[in-house]
């Protein structure tokens, strides 16, 4: 943008504590040892940032993003190799390579040449999946306790979060669906949308509620739908600087704001210590990859992706198809953007707690998504 460099905000949540619904039996050759990766590629201020936050050193977190990047060419291969009975993928904590999931114990030997580490389980990717549709499908009748459901691979189950109060009726609820992979944890804080505190690189809405620019795109940036309605206006450092052409909240979390001539698409993010860091595409990370966060509110903070496809029963409405991750922020981030590395992630999208929590957590809508809704192209280095 003329003038300013394009903000970045997300929002963190209070941690859910997950039991493991059974014992997958493991079928793993040792990791394989840390891969190399070109330090000239690897911004200063993400490696500071993520040495503070994921308590890891320079050389660890270059040798962690290599594996990062090399995870998501894996997790396809093999997915597409096991066919019916992939149960998922996702990079364990202290891991040096991806886990993939199989409901067929032969395979186990085709993972680990596949270059993952094997373990089997009970489910199907699939079938999660369907009994995660399941619950969407009934998502009008969850009772306002209910504050969330998603696929988590990592215990081979749909994973309900409700209030402490709320477990029976949450229970009840899955039960309705009929899915078979269904536990439930509680959760103090819920889940919830924050568009009029500053974050990041601030745009002001209909000159009242304030939000964060996302990604920039061609023609404009992208940033949550609950920030504003097509046709609400936006002003950004005391100037004019366009319109929501397009916008979509509650179901989706997602909305695209059209600038006028006065602001040109950067691609960066920035990570408040002087620092842009730059944004060279949108490949989806692997669960359990580090990932990072920038907002006016709580700056630049990173943690770990932990989950995919989730839905979140904000009090407005469900919204489908979030991420979560560890990452500490605070409200004042709405709309603000999430990345792995150097790969575009999402769009803050709401919290269930902050960087005051123990174990903080945020859901972002993912930006892909938001790029093919609306037939936007991601501006990068």
């Amino acid at each position: 943008m003329a003038n300013a460099t394009l903000g970045v905000a997300t929002l963190a949540a209070a941690a859910i504590g997950l039991g493991s619904l059974m014992a997958p039996t493991a079928s793993a050759a040792p990791d394989d040892p840390a891969p190399s990766v070109d330090r000239s590629a690897v911004s200063p201020g993400l490696v500071a940032a993520m040495e503070r936050d994921l308590g890891i050193d320079a050389d660890q977190v270059r040798a962690r993003l290599a594996m990062e990047a090399r995870a998501p060419v894996v997790a396809r291969s093999l997915e597409k190799k096991l066919g019916a009975s992939y149960a998922g993928s996702w990079i364990a904590d202290g891991a040096t390579r991806l886990t993939v999931a199989t409901t067929d114990r032969t395979e186990a030997a085709a993972i680990r040449r596949g270059g993952a580490r094997a373990v089997v389980v009970r489910h199907t990717q699939a079938e999660l999946t369907a009994d995660r549709s399941a619950l969407d499908e009934r998502a009008s009748s969850a009772a306002a306790g209910v504050h969330s459901w998603y696929v988590d691979v990592a215990t081979n189950s749909v994973v309900v979060t409700a209030a402490p109060g709320a477990k029976q009726q949450a229970t009840a609820f899955a039960k309705r669906s009929g899915a078979a992979s269904v536990r439930v944890v509680t959760s103090a804080e819920a889940p919830r949308t924050v568009a009029d505190i500053r974050g990041g690189d601030e745009y002001v809405i209909n000159n009242s509620a304030l939000c964060s620019v996302g990604f920039a795109v061609n023609g404009g940036f992208v940033t949550a739908g609950h920030c504003g309605g097509v046709g609400a206006t936006t002003t950004g450092f005391g100037q004019a600087q366009g319109t929501f052409e397009q916008s979509s909240f509650p179901g989706n979390d997602y909305a695209f704001v059209r600038t006028n001539g006065s602001w040109v698409s950067q691609p960066w993010v920035y990570n408040y210590a002087g620092q842009a860091v730059l944004v060279l595409g949108s490949q989806d990370a692997a669960v359990g990859s580090s990932i990072c966060r920038s907002g006016r509110t709580s700056q630049w903070t990173c943690g770990t992706l932990q989950g995919r496809d989730e839905t979140v029963n904000y009090s407005n409405g469900p919204v489908y198809g979030l991420s979560r991750m560890s990452a500490c922020a605070n409200p004042g981030d709405s709309g603000g953007s999430v990345i792995s590395g150097n790969q575009a992630q999402g769009v803050t999208s709401g919290i269930a707690g902050g960087c005051g929590s123990a174990s903080p957590q945020t859901w972002f809508q993912p930006v892909n998504e938001i790029l093919g809704a609306y037939g936007l192209s991601l501006t990068t280095g």
